[in-house]
C-alpha cells in the first residue's frame, strides 16, 4: 500500500515526501534504500518498499491536489528552473568484480533563474525494480553497495523530481563479475560399493536461476561430471552411484549463470573425500580337471566369495550372457557338464548385491575328440523307383555309432541305425538327410544333403486366362501353362506358331502375356514342360486363338428418309464400318427416355428392319447401337422421321374444303338475292313519294324497270311480276300496262 511520509513538521509544506512500497528478494530480505540529504536512513520512518517506475505518482490526501508533495516556496513569482540532463555512472567501472565495493551515482543537471534552494527525490531502479531513493537539496545522489554480487548485475536507472518536475536517466548495465565459491556436502563420508553418494551444492547470496556443476574424481581416471538446471534455488544435489573398483573419492562443484549471451562461472568448491568399502570380495572361478580338456570329459566350474553380510547376495554363472546356473544367500556356486566343442569360450562368474556388482572370468578349451562324420549319397537327383544309397563316415576313425535320419519339422526321423542306408526312393522321400556319429557320448552329426526325387511332368494344357480362346484387338492376350503332374521346379516353354516366346520356371503353372496380337495374325500358341525327371519335355496342343475386332462407325438410314406417309411402311438400315460377327444391334427411339423398338444379331455388319405401319406416334429421332464379343458399344448418329398424312387423306381435306367455300358461296348469293327482293320496294316507294306531276312520274316508272331488269337475275316473268306488285301496292294501276310492255321491249 502506497503511503506519502512527511518527514518534518505538519505545519511546513516544504517538507520532504516519499512514496514507499517493501520490496522482498528471494531470500526474503529488504533491497531497497533511502537517504535523506544528510545521508540518514529513511526506512524506519517510510517502511521498508519495492516500487516500478511506473507506479512512483505519490498519492494526495483527501481534499488536498493530486500532485507530488512540493514546497510552496517554488510557486514564488521568479524561482524558475528546468532539467538539463539526468545522469547515471557506476564506480569504479560498469564491469565490477565479485565482492568489491560498488556505487551507482544519480547526477541532475538544473539550470535555475535564481539562487534558491530545491530539494530533490533520486530514485535508482534496477531492471524496472526500484533498489534506492534519496531526498537531498545537492544535485547527485550515491547508492553505495559495500560488496557487489552477481545478483547485482543488470539495468540501472536514476529519475529526479522537483518542483513538480521529473527527468530519467539513460540506462546503464552493470555486470558483476565472477561468483561466490559455492559449498559442498556430502551426505555420508563413507559408503559401500553399490551404494550412492549424495551430494548438495550451494552458491550463497546468488540469485537464481544458476547451473550447477558437479565432478566425481578418481585418481588416474577422467572425472565424471553432471550438471542440473535450478531455476528458482540457489542450491542443487546430486546422486553419483559407488562402483565397482571405486575405493577413494572426491568431489567438488561449480556453478555458472546467463549474464548476456555469456556465462559467468565460480570457482570450484572444497573437495568432499568419501571412502568406499567392499560389501564383498572380487569372485574366484575355477574349472577342474584343467581349463583344457577333451571332449566328452567332464567339466566342473566353482564360483566363490567372501561377504560381510550373507543377506541379498547372489552369485551367477554366464558363458556368452547366457545363464548357466545362479543361488541365493550363498558363497559358493557349483556347475557341472559333460564337455563338447561348443562349451569351449569365456566363463563369466558375477557376484551382486544391492547395487555392487563384481565379476571374474576364465576361458576353457575344449580339444575334438573326433571330427563330424560326412554323409554322402548315391545321387542328389534321381527319378522315382530308382534306388538311393546314404553312406556315413568319419575320417580316420571307425569306432563309432552311426545312425542315419531325415530331417522333419516334427523332429528328425530314424531310418537306419548303421553306416550305410539303401532303398527304393518316391517323390515323398525327397528332403534333407543327416548322419550321426556317438563316441563316449558325445554325438556329432553331419551336414545335411538334399535328395530331390522326381516324378515326370503330364502332358500340359494351355488355355487363355479369361476363358474363352480369343483375344479384343489391341488388348494383351494372357496364356496359361499347367501340368497336372509332375515334381517342380518345372520349366514351361510358351511358342507363337514356331517361335519360343518366353520361358518360365515355377512349380505348377506359368503365365506367358502377348501384347502384340494382330488382326491377320493366324499363327497357333502351344506350350511344353519339362523337369528333373529322365522323361524329357511333354508339348500341349496347339491353341487357336480368335481375334475379335471391335466396332468401328455405326450408321443408320432410312427409306422413304426423313418424311413418312402415315400408313406407310419405311425400311431402318442400321450398318458398321467393320467389327467381328456375330454383332448385335439394337434400334432406338428418344422420347422421355430412350425406347429400344428393334434388336437382333446378326453374322452380317448389317441389319434391316421394316417398319409395317407408321403412324403420327412413330415420328422422333431415330439411332441404333452395335457391339460384339469386345463388348464395346458403338452409337450411330440420330436421324429424324416425320410421320405426315397420306395423299388419300389430303384429297379428302382439299374435297371437303372446297366443298365448304362453294357452301359458303351458294348461301352467300341467295342472301344477296333476299337482301335485292327487299331494296326495290323501298326503293320505288322512296321515288314515287317525289313525284310531282305525270311526266316525272313516267320517267321515273321508266328508270325503275330498267334497274330491276339491269339488277335482277331472276327469269321475265319474276320480273314482271315484282314490278306489278309494287305499282299496285302504291295505288299506281295506270302504269302496270305500261311498264310490262316496256319490259318485253327489253
Amino acid at each position: 500500500m502506497s503511503s506519502c511520509t512527511q518527514l518534518a513538521q505538519p505545519s511546513s509544506w516544504s517538507s520532504t515526501c516519499l512514496l514507499v512500497n517493501r520490496k522482498t528478494d528471494f531470500f526474503g530480505e529488504s533491497q531497497v534504500h533511502t537517504a535523506t540529504a544528510e545521508g540518514k536512513d529513511l526506512a524506519g520512518a517510510s517502511g521498508l518498499f519495492h516500487k516500478t517506475r511506473e507506479n512512483m505518482e505519490l498519492d494526495s490526501p483527501p481534499g488536498r491536489p493530486a500532485v507530488s508533495c512540493k514546497g510552496s516556496e517554488l510557486y514564488t513569482q521568479g524561482r524558475v528552473f528546468t532539467f538539463n540532463t539526468v545522469e547515471i555512472n557506476v564506480q569504479p567501472s560498469v564491469k565490477v568484480k565479485n565482492g568489491a565495493p560498488m556505487s551507482i551515482i544519480c547526477h541532475a543537471d538544473i539550470s535555475k533563474s535564481a539562487d534558491f534552494q530545491l530539494k530533490h527525490n533520486f530514485t535508482i531502479f534496477k531492471d524496472g525494480k526500484l533498489v534506492f531513493m534519496a531526498v537531498s537539496d545537492k544535485d547527485d545522489a550515491r547508492y553505495e553497495v559495500p560488496m557487489a554480487r552477481s545478483s547485482d548485475t543488470g539495468e540501472y536507472e536514476c529519475t529526479v523530481e522537483a518542483g513538480g518536475k521529473t527527468k530519467s536517466s539513460n540506462s546503464l548495465h552493470v555486470w558483476v563479475t565472477g561468483m561466490t565459491k559455492p559449498i559442498l556436502t556430502a551426505e555420508k563420508k563413507e559408503v559401500l560399493e553399490g551404494e550412492v553418494v549424495k551430494l548438495r551444492c550451494e552458491l550463497p547470496e546468488e540469485v537464481p536461476p544458476l547451473y550447477f556443476y558437479f565432478r566425481k574424481i578418481k585418481m588416474n581416471s577422467t572425472p565424471k561430471e553432471k550438471y542440473v538446471f535450478e531455476a528458482y534455488k540457489n542450491y542443487s544435489e546430486v546422486e553419483f552411484s559407488v562402483e565397482e573398483g571405486d575405493n577413494i573419492l572426491q568431489f567438488d562443484c561449480f556453478g555458472k549463470r546467463h549474464v548476456q549471451r555469456e556465462f559467468d562461472s565460480s570457482e570450484h568448491s572444497n573437495k568432499t573425500l568419501v571412502t568406499v568399502r567392499e560389501p564383498f570380495i572380487k569372485p574366484t572361478l575355477s574349472v577342474k580337471p584343467s581349463r583344457n580338456i577333451t571332449e566328452g570329459d567332464r567339466i566342473q566350474l566353482e564360483c566363490s566369495t567372501v561377504v560381510a553380510r550373507m543377506r541379498d547376495i547372489e552369485i551367477i554363472l554366464q558363458k556368452n550372457k547366457t545363464i548357466l546356473n545362479s543361488v541365493r544367500d550363498e558363497k559358493v556356486l557349483k556347475y557341472s557338464a559333460v564337455a563338447t566343442l561348443e562349451d569351449s569360450g569365456e566363463y563369466l562368474c558375477k557376484v551382486e548385491q544391492g547395487r555392487a556388482s563384481k565379476s571374474t572370468k576364465v576361458n576353457v578349451v575344449v580339444s575334438e575328440l573326433f571330427p563330424k562324420p560326412t554323409l554322402a549319397a548315391s545321387m542328389n537327383k534321381l527319378d522315382e523307383n530308382r534306388e538311393l544309397t546314404l553312406s556315413c563316415s568319419i575320417s580316420g576313425f571307425q569306432r563309432a555309432k552311426f545312425s542315419v535320419l531325415r530331417r522333419n519339422s516334427n523332429g528328425d526321423v530314424l531310418l537306419e541305425t548303421s553306416r550305410n542306408l539303401t532303398m527304393r526312393v518316391s517323390v515323398n522321400d525327397t528332403g534333407s538327410y543327416i548322419c550321426k556319429a556317438e563316441v563316449k557320448g558325445i554325438v556329432k552329426e553331419s551336414k545335411p544333403i538334399r535328395i530331390n526325387v522326381y516324378a515326370p511332368v503330364s502332358k500340359p494344357t494351355l488355355s487363355v486366362v479369361s476363358g474363352l480362346p480369343e483375344v479384343v484387338l489391341g488388348k494383351p492376350l494372357q496364356l496359361i501353362c499347367r501340368s497336372a503332374r509332375g515334381t517342380p521346379p518345372i520349366t514351361f516353354k510358351f511358342y507363337k506358331g514356331n517361335v519360343t516366346k518366353e520361358t518360365v520356371t515355377n512349380d505348377t503353372y506359368a503365365t506367358f502375356l502377348d501384347e502384340n496380337v494382330g488382326q491377320n495374325d493366324k499363327k497357333g500358341y502351344k506350350c511344353d514342360a519339362r523337369n528333373n525327371h529322365s522323361s524329357g519335355v511333354k508339348t500341349s496342343n496347339i491353341l487357336n486363338v480368335t481375334v475379335v475386332v471391335p466396332i468401328r462407325n455405326a450408321s443408320l438410314g432410312s427409306i422413304p428418309y426423313g418424311e413418312v406417309e402415315e400408313g406407310s411402311e419405311t425400311a431402318f438400315l442400321c450398318s458398321v464400318k467393320e467389327g467381328s460377327w456375330p454383332i448385335h444391334f439394337r434400334i432406338f427411339r428418344k422420347a422421355d427416355r430412350d425406347v429400344l423398338v428393334f434388336e437382333q444379331s446378326e453374322h452380317a455388319d448389317r441389319v434391316m428392319w421394316r417398319k409395317g405401319t407408321m403412324s403420327r406416334q412413330d415420328t422422333g429421332t431415330y439411332y441404333c447401337m452395335a457391339s460384339n464379343r469386345a463388348n464395346v458399344d458403338v452409337k450411330s448418329h440420330p436421324i429424324t422421321i416425320s410421320v405426315i398424312l397420306a395423299s388419300w387423306q389430303k384429297g379428302v381435306i382439299v374435297a371437303f374444303v372446297l366443298i365448304s367455300i362453294a357452301g359458303a358461296v351458294t348461301l352467300a348469293l341467295w342472301w344477296f338475292l333476299c337482301k335485292k327482293k327487299k331494296v326495290l320496294p323501298w326503293l320505288l316507294t322512296r321515288q314515287v313519294k317525289n313525284w310531282q306531276d305525270s311526266t316525272m312520274m313516267e320517267t321515273t316508272i321508266q328508270d325503275l324497270t330498267l334497274r330491276v331488269l339491269r339488277w335482277s337475275t331472276l327469269k321475265l316473268k319474276y320480273q314482271r311480276l315484282i314490278l306489278t306488285k309494287l305499282l299496285y301496292r302504291r295505288g299506281l294501276k295506270q302504269f302496270i300496262v305500261k311498264s310490262e310492255k316496256l319490259i318485253m321491249a327489253v
